[in-house]
């Protein structure tokens, strides 16, 4: 059994974000950049997984994104990993989810992975297709929201969804299946001075986007980004109890028009 987890390199939350003159990117100069978290929780759980299954050939890390995203692999192979699958694409953050997962499945159907594991949704975008979008691409069962998992036979995997208000589902899929991972779902490891070091001697397959001769392309555009401007305004009312009631009521009937 192989299983892929999709991992990407985001920027920190704590880092100020200023958008950049042309208003379609952000200022990357003084950000740092990390592993999305939603995504250590896929990873965590692939480890898990061949932590406790005799079957489980390899656990094998994705990404894609600039040269920089590079490091969101070698820090999966710290952690455990067995080998790394990176997509070299510097236009990534003007492509949308459609397409970024045409350009993954391009390569990861070759693979025939068993399981694709993936977070709940990016830290950046936040968009939380992907795992749905390489289900379609990759013709793979799909749960998204995944609380846990139960491997029932070799090829059939039952999954606990969760829902709103407390609610739980148990769906039982068949192999090959992508699975989206709510965050909180284990508690993801930390890596060894062991794993560090191990990296170096671990394989990291890096594609071109140019050359992987993906057709088509995003069907939306990226038009401004801006910070949220703030329209709303506090008035306080002053002054006896009869005016302050008398000009609540008249805000409330003029201008809010609730009355």
């Amino acid at each position: 059994m192989k299983i892929v987890v999709l991992m990407k390199q985001v920027p920190n939350e704590d880092a100020a974000i200023k958008i950049d003159s042309s208003r379609t990117s952000i200022m990357e100069d003084n950000v740092t950049f990390i592993t999305n978290e939603p995504d250590t929780y896929a990873l965590e759980e692939a480890l898990l997984m061949k932590d406790n299954m005799d079957n489980v050939e390899e656990v094998v890390v994705c990404t894609m994104g600039p040269q920089s995203a590079l490091q969101t692999v070698k820090d999966a192979l710290a952690k455990g990993a067995d080998r790394g699958i990176f997509i070299n694409n510097p236009n990534q953050k003007f492509q949308d989810s459609l397409f970024r997962a045409k350009i993954i499945a391009s390569v990861l159907e070759k693979e025939n992975f068993d399981i694709v594991l993936s977070g709940l949704q990016s830290d950046d975008d936040g968009y939380a297709q992907m795992g749905i979008l390489l289900a379609e691409f990759l013709n793979a069962n799909h749960a998204s929201l995944v609380m846990g998992t139960e491997f029932i036979e070799d090829n059939s995997v039952k999954v606990k969804r969760e829902l709103e208000n407390g609610w739980f589902q148990w769906s039982e899929l068949k192999l090959p299946i992508s699975l989206t991972i709510q965050s909180g779902l284990n508690q993801p490891r930390y890596a060894s001075l062991k794993g560090i070091m191990g990296v170096k001697k671990k394989t990291i397959d890096t594609h071109n986007f140019d050359d992987l001769s993906v057709s088509g392309q995003s069907q939306t555009e990226l038009v401004s980004l801006f910070n949220p401007e703030k329209t709303k305004v506090t008035e306080f009312i002053e002054g006896s109890t009869d005016e302050i009631v008398e000009k609540l009521v008249d805000v409330l009937k003029n201008q809010v028009k609730v009355i």
